[in-house]
């Protein structure tokens, strides 16, 4: 009763899931990844149990088939579960099983697999088949959601929306490069999940994502100046301690070397 994407970016650096349901919070049951291991999706009658094991299945070099086929011999309840896997090296593999709620399907492709059940229709799945193979050149996160969303356009769950979530690994991707979690957006119980979790992935690219050294603008003696006269204005006593009040931690260089072009703007624009 949900459908989703597993995938590896086209550098190999990067491994995400996207999945929507019309399921209470989809995002705390269906998707685990792991940089430099791989992700997976477990859904249908989910086994929760799936994501520890698959990812020590590919953590011991296992390929995205050979932990798939581990997962599906120690399991009984196998043709009631769908389940995703994508590995290190980009491996996919999908299984769909034959108790599960039509339409059910998936299908994989160099770096992906893609798999949905109580389901629209075979559409779903094409869809965001279609819409992955297309944006290549998006960022990975949005890449994974360009797909999501096409499954959602093309009818996906066909019972309804309810939820959505994204979960994006990289190493040392996290907040101030602490961890590898890239993005873990969840839209729990929402009329629009994909569409709320788009605005979400907006403000994590901006909160949460380094600025790149083409968004850097280089904080000069008079721009310095200019921010911490703003600053002040704003009833803080520096512009440092106002970065941190409104979270602008990725945004700003710590010892106010650069700011990230955005954050100038907004500045200018409330000052």
């Amino acid at each position: 009763m949900t459908f989703s994407i597993v995938a590896r970016s086209d550098d190999g650096e990067t491994w995400g899931v996207a999945v929507a349901s019309k399921f209470l919070a989809v995002g705390s049951a269906v998707p685990a990844a792991v940089a430099q291991v791989g992700a997976l999706a477990t859904q249908a009658d989910a086994n929760v149990a799936y994501k520890g094991l698959a990812l020590s299945h590919l953590d011991e070099g296992a390929t995205a088939s050979v932990a798939l086929q581990r997962l599906l011999e120690e399991d009984e309840g196998r043709d009631h579960r769908q389940v995703g896997i994508v590995d290190v090296d980009g491996g996919a593999a999908s299984h769909t099983g034959q108790s599960c709620i039509s339409w059910a399907g998936g299908l994989t492709g160099e770096g992906y697999a893609i798999q949905g059940n109580c389901l629209a229709g075979a559409e779903v799945v094409d869809a965001m088949q279609t819409a992955w193979d297309g944006g290549g050149e998006l960022a990975f996160a949005h890449r994974l959601l360009a797909a999501l969303s096409a499954g959602d356009a093309a009818g996906g769950d066909k019972r309804g929306r309810q939820s959505a979530a994204l979960l994006v690994v990289r190493d040392r991707a996290g907040y101030g490069g602490g961890d590898d979690i890239a993005a873990d957006l969840r839209v729990d119980d929402h009329a629009t999940p994909v569409t709320e979790l788009s605005r979400l992935l907006d403000l994590n690219d901006l909160y949460l994502t380094s600025s790149t050294d083409e968004e850097q603008v280089e904080i000069t003696a008079d721009l310095r100046a200019e921010l911490e006269e703003f600053a002040r204005a704003q009833g803080h006593p520096d512009f440092t301690t106002w970065v941190g009040t409104e979270n602008y931690e990725m945004r700003v260089d710590a010892d106010l070397g650069w700011i990230d072009q955005r954050i100038l703007e907004i500045v200018r624009t409330t000052g």
